[in-house]
C-alpha cells in the first residue's frame, strides 16, 4: 500500500486560506472551448447547459469544477471561446462553484491525430510538415509525438514567423487570466495537462518550462497555478519515472502552486495504480507542494496490439465501472492524504463508450444525470459536511 509521510504544509490556496473546506467536484467540458481546428462538433450545446450543469453540481453538494479548454479551440473561434469562458465564470459565481481552468491536450494536437487529438494549434506544424507529418500520431507511442515533445522541451518549437512556442503559450494563458481572474469563482489555472516526457534528460527541462510559464502568469495573478504529472507513467523504463525526477517538474517559485495528478483506479487493489500513486505523492512531498487530483475514476485496461503490431494498453469500455463502495473509498483516500482538491472524470455533453466516464446523458437535448452522479453525490456530501 502507498505511504503518506510528512503532511503538506498547506492544502489550501491563498484565496481559500480562511476555509478548510476541500474542493470536491467534476471535470466539465464545454463547446467552443474544446473544439479542435480539424473537427466540428455534431449538433449544438444543450439548452441551458451551464445553468443546469452548475445547478446540479451544487445540488449534489460539490463546490468545484475543473474546466477543460484547448489552445487550438481558441485559434478556431477566439470570440466564441472567450464568451463561453465568461459564461462559465458568471454561472460559477452564481452557484458558488470554484473553477480551475485547465489548458488541456490530448494526443498533442488534431494535426497529429485528426480523429481524437486536440491541443496545440496548427501553426506549429503546418510550416514543418516534413518533421511533424499530418496525422502521423500524437500519443506517446508515435515517433512524431516523441520528436515534437523533445523539440518542445528544448524550446525549439516555433511558428512560421520564428516566434517562440513557450512565449506564445504564455501569451495565450495571459489572455485566459485577463478574462477570468477578477471572478470570485476562479480558483486558478493549470499550465498544461499531462505533457509527454520521453527521455530522462527532459525532467529538468519540464521544470524550466513550468518556471517560465509560472513567472509570466505571476505578473497577472496570485491565484493557484497547477503543474501536471507527465505521461506516460510506466514501470521499468529508461525515462526514469521516480519521485526525484518528477519533483524536478515543479516551478522554481512554488508559492500557491499545486501538483496535478490523475487516478484511474483504487491504489490499494491494483499494482500499477499503487506504484503510480506512491510515486506521485512522494514527488509532491519532495517538491513541497499539495496534491491536486485533477482527474479520477475507475477503469479496467487490457493489453492489445495496434495496427503496427505494437503492444498497447487500452481502456476496456465494457469492463470499466465504479461502485458506491469504490467511489466512497477513493474520496476517503483523498481525505487521508489530504489533497488540495479532486475532480471526477467527467461531465460531458458528448457520450463516452465507458458509462462511468460520464455523469450526464442527454434526452431531447436536455441534461439528465446518470447513476454515477448519484454515486458521487452520496460519497461527496458527508465529506463536505464533516470538514
Amino acid at each position: 500500500m502507498f505511504t503518506i509521510k510528512n503532511p503538506f504544509i498547506s492544502t489550501i490556496s491563498a484565496q481559500e486560506s480562511e476555509s478548510n473546506t476541500p474542493l470536491i467536484g467534476v471535470n466539465l467540458r464545454g463547446y467552443y472551448t474544446t473544439m479542435s481546428e480539424e473537427r466540428d462538433f455534431r449538433g449544438s450545446l444543450p439548452k441551458n447547459y451551464y445553468e443546469d450543469s452548475f445547478r446540479l453540481i451544487s445540488e449534489a453538494g460539490m463546490n468545484h469544477v475543473r474546466y477543460l479548454f484547448f489552445w487550438e479551440a481558441y485559434i478556431k473561434h477566439p470570440n466564441k471561446f472567450i464568451n463561453e469562458l465568461i459564461t462559465v465564470a458568471q454561472t460559477a459565481d452564481k452557484y458558488g462553484i470554484k473553477v480551475l481552468y485547465d489548458n488541456h491536450q490530448f494526443h498533442t494536437s488534431s494535426w497529429l491525430n485528426n480523429q481524437r487529438g486536440n491541443g496545440f494549434p496548427f501553426f506549429f506544424f503546418e510550416h514543418n510538415n516534413s518533421t511533424y507529418p499530418y496525422n502521423s500520431g500524437g500519443s506517446p507511442k508515435y515517433q512524431t509525438a516523441q520528436i515534437w515533445w523533445t523539440d518542445w522541451w528544448n524550446r525549439s518549437v516555433k511558428d512560421a514567423s520564428g516566434s517562440d512556442g513557450w512565449t506564445l503559450l504564455a501569451d495565450f494563458l495571459k489572455t485566459i487570466v485577463t478574462t477570468l481572474d477578477a471572478y470570485p469563482s476562479t480558483i486558478g489555472y493549470e499550465i498544461l495537462s499531462e505533457p509527454q516526457v520521453h527521455n530522462v534528460d527532459q525532467w529538468e527541462k519540464v521544470g524550466d518550462f513550468n518556471t517560465f510559464i509560472t513567472n509570466e502568469l505571476r505578473t497577472l495573478t496570485q491565484k493557484t497555478i497547477a503543474y501536471s504529472m507527465n505521461i506516460p507513467i510506466e514501470l521499468d523504463t529508461p525515462r526514469g519515472v521516480n519521485p526525484e525526477n518528477l519533483a524536478k517538474m515543479a516551478p522554481a517559485d512554488r508559492t500557491n502552486v499545486v501538483f496535478k495528478i490523475t487516478v484511474y483506479g483504487l491504489p490499494e487493489r491494483d499494482n500499477y495504480q499503487e506504484f503510480k500513486f506512491d510515486v506521485l505523492i512522494k514527488s509532491a512531498q519532495l517538491a513541497g507542494v499539495p496534491i491536486y487530483v485533477g482527474e479520477w475514476n475507475n477503469v479496467k485496461r487490457e493489453k492489445t496490439f495496434n495496427s503496427e503490431g505494437e503492444e498497447v494498453w487500452q481502456i476496456n469500455k465494457g469492463g470499466s465501472d465504479i461502485s458506491q463502495d469504490e467511489t466512497n473509498r477513493i474520496i476517503q483516500i483523498f481525505n487521508e492524504i489530504p489533497v488540495f482538491g479532486s475532480a471526477y472524470w467527467n461531465w460531458n455533453f458528448k457520450r463516452h463508450g465507458a458509462p462511468n466516464f460520464n455523469l450526464i446523458t442527454l434526452k431531447n437535448g436536455n441534461i439528465q444525470t446518470t447513476q454515477y452522479y448519484e454515486l458521487l453525490k452520496n460519497a461527496v456530501s458527508p465529506n463536505l459536511i464533516s470538514s
